[in-house]
């Protein structure tokens, strides 16, 4: 293995993985004479960063992007991409093991080669990344500079001892795990997103603080591919946010595999012994202990806003909300806006790069594009996964909305029954007395791709009248939610519509006659 002595946090490499790193920070990359003044300057090259430097160049404009790690930010370094493809393999692993339930035969043992998961996610990492690579974003007419970016002014930027001038810039630098600064924590060492895939020789025991989207991820993969696995959540519910019956689903899906969840639990402090780290819970008035391998830390998000002189540039902001922002994303110098985790509540790539899509076109041109006309769906990579868009039931009716919601069981839909992938609902909630669809949220092992059909609906206007209307191809999963549709049309043939139709026929048959 190799490590990059410029980078002692970033991971570590085998021979494959060189590939990447020239793409995201070339090893002899030298900074560019700096422009007069730019149109935009970018600080932060993650995905919010990328589409923002990206979509100004395209237009003409003089676009520089300050990186001070790799180019492609967590996303696809240590976020997404390395997480989303070692979820694909935990999947394989787990149909193999239920492979008697779709009528193949496996002789003996499953063995999981982990060191081969990690080399297939350290693989398709450095494929993705030559389409974000340095070289191509300098083709593009992208001036790239790599080095610490800190404001010394409201117009000006410095990094690696040269100063940038801007008419405009945007702050894209992203978030961060939180620490949960538990005792003893730190001194016996810890992962997170940012070092849980370095992992060359799997752990037989885990534990994973936070039940919330990202230590769930975790912790199913992790148990599929044959760790011992331990939830601590220190909130009574399972996905707090989440509606409670697809909640329960997930939990009864972890447990299936292995999972332990402790509900209503802090871990209070931490130890070694020789190898093993022993964390310490309590539980009301119940105190026990778990031995594990290693920990994993998933208790959320802070914000990138220390260090780079938001002070000097007049930009307000806190540690824990981030950078404030208006409706339009500018800051509170109007020459500065920001874009995705630095400074939204809801941290998704796809949240990072429509934000940064509006940044720049209120930016760079004549216009007033808002956040808040955004439709913006999300999904918890679990299996089943969990999609959601649009409101909740409980947030309707804190605003006094009434709520009507249409229900399909995936039991019911026949391509998910032929799947073996029954668990789970669609459910659609519109406005009482019309087909406005206020939101809905899907259960299913391909959720994430279902909900995009919704999340159209809603954004183009398009009622579940309408919606059922659109022909999908069968037998898919997502004929689910044409039947929603369906049952909402059903509701529609009242008593006295029914009556009068019937009406009309008795007609028919008389004229008949």
């Amino acid at each position: 293995m190799l490590d990059r002595p410029d980078k002692p946090n970033s991971f570590p490499v085998d021979h494959s993985d060189l590939e990447h790193l020239e793409s995201a920070r070339p090893h002899d990359w030298r900074n560019p004479e700096p422009a007069p003044c730019y149109n935009l300057v970018v600080l932060g090259g993650g995905p919010a960063g990328l589409v923002a430097a990206r979509g100004a160049v395209a237009f003409g404009a003089k676009v520089a992007l300050i990186e001070d790690d790799m180019i492609g930010g967590d996303c696809l370094n240590v976020g997404c991409v390395p997480s989303k493809t070692i979820i694909r393999t935990s999947r394989l692993y787990a149909d193999l093991e239920n492979a008697r339930h779709f009528g193949a035969r496996m002789d003996g043992e499953i063995d999981v080669d982990f060191p081969l998961v990690m080399n297939r996610m350290r693989r398709i990492r450095q494929r993705i990344s030559r389409e974000d690579s340095v070289s191509r974003l300098a083709e593009e007419g992208i001036d790239v500079f790599f080095g610490e970016g800190r404001f010394t002014g409201p117009d000006t930027i410095e990094v690696d001892g040269a100063r940038l001038r801007f008419r405009k810039a945007l702050v894209a630098t992203g978030s961060r795990p939180l620490d949960p600064r538990i005792p003893g924590l730190e001194e016996a060492g810890y992962l997170t997103n940012e070092n849980a895939f370095n992992l060359t020789r799997r752990p037989s025991r885990m534990l994973v603080i936070g039940g919330g989207p990202l230590g769930c991820e975790t912790a199913q993969a992790f148990a599929r591919l044959g760790v011992k696995i331990t939830i601590a959540q220190n909130e009574p519910k399972f996905l707090p946010w989440e509606e409670r019956d697809a909640a329960q689903i997930v939990s009864d899906a972890l447990a299936h595999n292995g999972v332990e969840i402790r509900l209503n639990t802090e871990v209070v402090a931490v130890r070694t012994e020789g190898r093993n780290k022993i964390a310490d819970l309590v539980n009301a008035d119940w105190k026990s202990s778990v031995t594990v391998d290693e920990i994993i830390v998933g208790v959320g998000r802070s914000p990138n806003v220390e260090g780079i002189g938001l002070e000097a540039a007049g930009v307000e902001y806190d540690t824990v909300r981030g950078i404030k922002v208006d409706d339009f994303l500018r800051t509170t110098n109007r020459r500065i806006y920001a874009a995705g985790d630095v400074c939204l509540k809801y941290k998704f790539t796809h949240m990072a790069d429509a934000s940064a899509r509006i940044a720049v076109r209120n930016a760079l041109f004549p216009g007033r594009s808002r956040m808040s006309r955004l439709t913006v769906p999300w999904c918890t990579y679990t299996d089943p996964e969990i999609a959601h868009v649009g409101m909740y039931v409980i947030q309707a009716r804190e605003r006094g909305i009434p709520v009507r919601t249409f229900t399909i069981l995936m039991h019911d839909v026949d391509r998910a029954v032929t799947d073996g992938e029954d668990e789970g609902f669609v459910k659609i909630h519109v406005r009482e007395g019309t087909d406005r669809i206020l939101g809905a949220t899907i259960v299913a092992r391909h959720a994430g791709e279902m909900i995009n059909g919704i999340s159209l609906a809603i954004g183009s206007g398009m009622g579940l009248r309408a919606l059922a209307k659109v022909i999908h191809t069968y037998p898919t999963q997502a004929e689910a939610i044409k039947m929603a549709a369906d049952a909402y049309n059903r509701t529609r043939l009242t008593p006295l519509v029914r009556a009068a139709s019937g009406r009309w026929f008795s007609w028919l048959r008389g004229e008949g006659a």
